[in-house]
């Protein structure tokens, strides 16, 4: 796509994005080098793992070479609490965050992430986002939720947990969807609380037509996390992902430019294909990271 960064509506004057470079330091809990692999900390995305339970993706994280997970809601806990589930709005939410700090550490992967999840404009709502992140001790939440962006910010400042906007495959035939816009997210986001930012889905950027190298030069200073995916085409909505390096995602040159950038996020593998056993591509995928620390 050709007239991305000419997105209309976007708000943004270029010179704005000079701000973002001041804006390296991110929220506390910072995650320890323990938990890093080829100099990230790089694990999976629990929804990877969707047609299982949040136990299985602990386990099957664990077994791809991953040390972080980012869950997301709506999971079902285990098989052997089938009615529980990994959501902020659980009535049993306190039994649920202990047993998965119990399992997370047998199995020693650290919790960083929690998203897709909506965060409402309502404080009290959104709150209970925030509350969920704090008890399981998450450095960041991942959200689409720009027009709570007020409350967002209130929040950040009092839990000191990260926000990153993620973004869906979008295109300039659908004004109404602008997140997929890395100018649209740099604009949302320029004045505010530095952890305010991007999760950043190469994957998505990649199907809209976007190069990933160039959105992450677009964000630079405000990446709070990512969904790093390698893709079998460009430009294509039904492109799949494919292990790292052998697709179209550029994935050595978004490495080489997080390291410049100083970046210190996590970076989840949502893997999207080949979804029962999904596990020997996503250690190839870790294993790519692994060897590009070397």
């Amino acid at each position: 796509m050709k007239n991305w960064k000419h997105f209309a509506g976007c708000g943004l004057a270029l010179a704005a994005l000079a701000t973002f470079t001041s804006f390296t330091a991110l929220a506390e809990p910072k995650i320890p080098d323990d938990y890093k692999t080829g100099g990230f900390a790089i694990g999976c995305q629990a929804y990877s793992f969707n047609r299982f339970t949040a136990f299985e993706a602990i386990e099957k994280t664990a077994q791809a070479g991953g040390k972080v997970i980012e869950f997301f809601p709506g999971q079902k806990l285990s098989q052997e609490d089938p009615n529980l589930t990994v959501d902020h709005n659980s009535p049993q939410v306190d039994v649920v965050v202990a047993k998965l700090k119990a399992k997370l550490a047998e199995y020693h992967i650290l919790p960083v992430n929690y998203g897709v999840v909506g965060i409402p404009e309502d404080e009290a709502g959104a709150r209970k986002v925030f509350e969920f992140a704090k008890k399981l001790g998450l450095r960041a939440v991942t959200t689409e939720s720009t027009e709570s962006i007020n409350t967002i910010e209130k929040l950040v400042k009092e839990y000191d947990i990260c926000v990153g906007y993620h973004d869906h495959p979008g295109n300039i035939k659908n004004p109404n969807y602008k997140v997929w816009n890395p100018y649209y997210i740099a604009g949302l986001v320029t004045g505010r609380d530095h952890r305010i930012g991007a999760c950043a889905d190469t994957g998505h950027w990649t199907r809209s037509g976007i190069n990933p190298v160039d959105a992450l030069r677009v964000l630079k200073g405000r990446i709070i996390s990512l969904h790093l995916k390698d893709l079998n085409e460009f430009g294509k909505l039904d492109a799949h992902d494919v292990p790292y390096g052998t697709g179209v995602g550029e994935i050595k040159a978004c490495l080489d430019e997080l390291k410049a950038q100083g970046f210190d996020g996590n970076i989840s593998i949502e893997y999207e294909y080949h979804w029962d056993n999904s596990v020997p591509e996503i250690t190839k995928c870790i294993d790519y990271v692994r060897d590009y620390g070397k």
